[in-house]
């Protein structure tokens, strides 16, 4: 008999490698092999497909049949490989038209029953199925991600008898925008909202979380403004209950939706993980916020095989970490590199993945371990009673090369009495908006020059930063003083840039500068 033969893809991180699936069947024993690296659960893929096989009417061939993946060296996992080794099974024992197998690729796994259950991952085997002439079979519960993507070349069924009737040509399968009437291709093409010139309190969502809605902290939420209109990192520092988490729960909504290029690259990572992909608001930014137990492997990603981690699945938006200096040390160093590359690769010892690690990190932590340093009472009492080696330990739990990549440094103090009771303290909703327009105006002007300001190389930074004479001593100055890295003078600089974004002008003035300075707290903290 024949070799046939079909594709699939398999899931190496956020890739999706073609696997050619070919099926020999040759006299001996009754029995099924499979060969080309295979994992258990593809190894028991055998009787998935047998049964599914036989209770859709068709004939399990009596005979060897040995089933090959290939390139043999890449290693096979879970039940995608199902449907392509059913239908190549069936086309080598002529129970389906074997000529056009080939201008097919099939992800699925096969229940019992002949059922098709939906896979991860789908979404970016379907973006990389656009490079090719072949149509993807893929389970109707997979149809919204493949929409998100879809060029045509998509199929959708829900049973291995729906493919056969296709291939013989008595019935046709659909494509995913026909059998997802509610997510329509209008998700896909829905263009990033523009901030409103003029704002309608009556037509506001009310579960945006609004800057506003922050009393006082008002040099916390220029730091805030600043930090998302360059993609800062930044640290805020404060006693128990100053407001530090909410306003880090503030910083999406003062963040641009993400473009479609964006927000594929983040439905990709969600759609190899257990994260459900959320087509209503696909172009909102990710906020994620691990606990202060949580592993390095639950940060950073791994396990076998890899999966991403709370790092990547932020990209593109935040990641708070509260009360930094609890986290485990190993836990945060393993941050230092995805903060520098905007990648994290994990190793192991028969392959490593790439995954995008691009996010803005928000950090919150006290000034010591109760929290209360240089804060005093009522009766004008410090409150805190921390000796300075116990504040010594707690702030070196988090260790100067990692503070060192966190841009800007910020004091969120206690609030003075009357800032809750006084009406005329309360913050106007017109205040986020504004800051929402300033933040998306001097993005545009970073994206003219060709990425935000977080990520510009150094010699892109002297080329735009140039600093007046006064400027450069005062810069010069805090290098001597402050003991600055060669990471840390950047950083000032490209603050300062941003902040000049924001007012909207190509120079970068000494006050600029001066703004800059004074927002890297940490840096000249005393005890």
């Amino acid at each position: 008999m024949p070799v046939a033969t079909i594709f699939s893809r398999a899931q190496v991180g956020i890739d999706a490698p073609v696997v050619t699936v070919e099926a020999d069947i040759n006299s001996g024993l009754p029995q099924t092999i499979i060969v080309g690296l295979p994992e258990a659960t593809v190894r028991e893929s055998k009787d998935r497909v047998k049964a599914a096989i036989i209770n859709s009417g068709f004939q399990m061939p009596s005979r060897k049949v040995t089933i090959n993946l290939a390139p043999a060296d890449l290693p096979k996992q879970g039940g995608r490989y199902d449907l392509a080794i059913a239908l190549v099974i069936l086309a080598a024992s002529g129970q389906v038209p074997i000529d056009q197998l080939q201008q097919f690729e099939a992800l699925g796994e096969l229940a019992l029953n002949g059922t098709i259950r939906g896979v991860k991952g789908v979404l970016p085997a379907t973006l990389q199925n656009q490079n090719t002439t072949r149509q993807l079979i893929i389970p109707t519960s997979n149809a919204s991600e493949a929409a998100l993507a879809s060029s045509g070349q998509v199929l959708v069924t829900d049973s291995l008898l729906s493919v056969v009737a296709h291939l013989a040509g008595s019935s046709k399968m659909a494509g995913p925008e026909q059998v997802m009437k509610p997510f329509t291709a209008k998700v896909r093409s829905n263009a990033v909202q523009n901030v409103p010139n003029s704002i309608n309190v009556n037509t506001l969502s009310s579960d945006k979380l609004l800057l506003s809605e922050v009393r006082g902290q008002h040099m916390a939420k220029r730091a805030l403004i600043i930090a998302a209109a360059g993609g800062h990192n930044i640290l805020l520092l404060g006693p128990p209950g100053t407001g530090k988490s909410m306003l880090a729960s503030r910083l999406c909504s003062l963040l641009p939706n993400m473009n479609d290029s964006e927000a594929l690259e983040l439905a990709c990572i969600r759609s190899i993980s257990t994260e459900l992909l959320e087509h209503h608001n696909w172009h909102k930014r990710p906020y994620r916020a691990p606990h202060h137990t949580a592993s390095a492997v639950a940060l950073v990603g791994g396990g076998n095989p890899p999966k991403p981690g709370e790092i990547s699945l932020a990209h593109n938006g935040v990641l708070f970490l509260d009360e930094l200096p609890e986290f485990s040390r190993q836990v945060l160093e393993v941050l230092r590199e995805p903060l520098e590359s905007n990648h994290i690769v994990i190793s192991r010892a028969n392959n490593h993945v790439t995954y995008p690690a691009g996010f803005q990190l928000v950090a919150a932590m006290n000034p010591c371990p109760c929290g209360y340093f240089s804060e005093q009472t009522i009766m004008g009492k410090n409150r805190c009673r921390c000796t300075v080696d116990q504040i010594l330990r707690y702030r070196h739990r988090v260790s100067g090369p990692l503070m060192d990549r966190i841009d800007l440094h910020v004091d969120v103090p206690t609030l003075a009495i009357g800032t809750f009771s006084d009406p005329q303290l309360k913050g106007d909703v017109s205040e986020h908006y504004h800051a929402e327009k300033m933040i998306r105006q001097a993005r545009e002007r970073m994206l003219r020059r060709g990425v935000i300001n977080a990520r510009l190389r150094s010699k892109d930074v002297e080329a735009q930063c140039v600093l007046e004479p006064a400027g450069q001593k005062l810069l010069d100055k805090a290098v001597h003083q402050l003991g600055y890295s060669a990471r840390a003078y950047y950083k000032v600089l490209k603050i300062a840039l941003t902040i000049a974004d924001l007012e909207g002008t190509d120079k970068v003035s000494t006050s600029h500068l001066s703004e800059a300075l004074t927002l890297r707290r940490l840096d000249r903290l005393e005890i």
